[in-house]
């Protein structure tokens, strides 16, 4: 029940906030340069998580953001630094900025007030971009980190944003890899020594939970009480 609670209190709707980690068409989506990152991310019913999450965050006024990785066509600013990066740049399907690779992907939807944050660089979602900001200026003390790769993009977000002073929550089952038996074992030996490692279910049951009296985003002028 104390764990329940402690959950519970992370993920109150004014101080949370959900992250995807390139859920966009070219990673996860039936044409996606990397096939066999989607079919887990699919197979394994993280996908799906996601966007129950997704869903459940609208309703329960939790804001979402959407972190998208992409590149110019010409490739200006793009790293060149590190394998990923040159094997990322010989695939057929590119991260075009603009194009349908980098839409988010289904079924997850996206809603009017959901932030879409872009980068042309890097690794991380959160480091060299705005989600810091923008997480800071909504009043966000929680981060749900959901998405793709457990490899690579997933360990940066969760490491930056602790390093940032957010706390991180990470629902096992709404996060992909390859092999599929990794994202276990990053969960297990890595994730749970900085984040609170929880269920998609359990979160939805957070979300649901009737909401303490008063407790809102915003005052009526849209300015969020002090």
């Amino acid at each position: 029940m104390r764990q329940w609670e402690q959950l519970r209190e992370q993920l109150a709707p004014d101080g949370a906030a959900l992250l995807t980690v390139e859920c966009q068409q070219g990673v996860v989506g039936k044409d996606s340069a990397l096939p066999e990152l989607a079919a887990v991310a699919r197979s394994s019913g993280a996908l799906r998580n996601v966007a129950r999450l997704v869903a459940a965050a609208h309703e329960a006024d939790v804001q979402v953001l959407h972190a998208v990785a992409e590149r110019r066509p010409d490739g200006r600013g793009a790293n060149r630094n590190a394998r990923l990066f040159r094997a990322a740049a010989r695939l057929p399907v590119q991260q075009h900025s603009g194009s349908t690779a980098v839409r988010i992907a289904e079924p997850i939807e996206v809603a009017e007030q959901d932030l879409v944050v872009r980068r042309l660089h890097g690794l991380s979602p959160i480091a060299g971009t705005d989600v810091d900001a923008l997480l800071r200026n909504l009043g966000c003390r929680t981060l749900v980190v959901t998405g793709v790769s457990a490899n690579v993009a997933i360990p940066n977000a969760v490491f930056d944003a602790v390093n940032l002073g957010y706390t991180v929550v990470v629902p096992s089952d709404a996060i992909a890899g390859v092999p599929a038996d990794y994202t276990p074992a990053l969960v297990r030996h890595t994730l749970a020594l900085v984040a609170t490692i929880a269920t998609t279910d359990e979160i939805l049951g957070c979300w649901k939970a009737p909401r303490r009296a008063g407790a809102r985003r915003t005052g009526p002028d849209g300015v969020r009480p002090a």
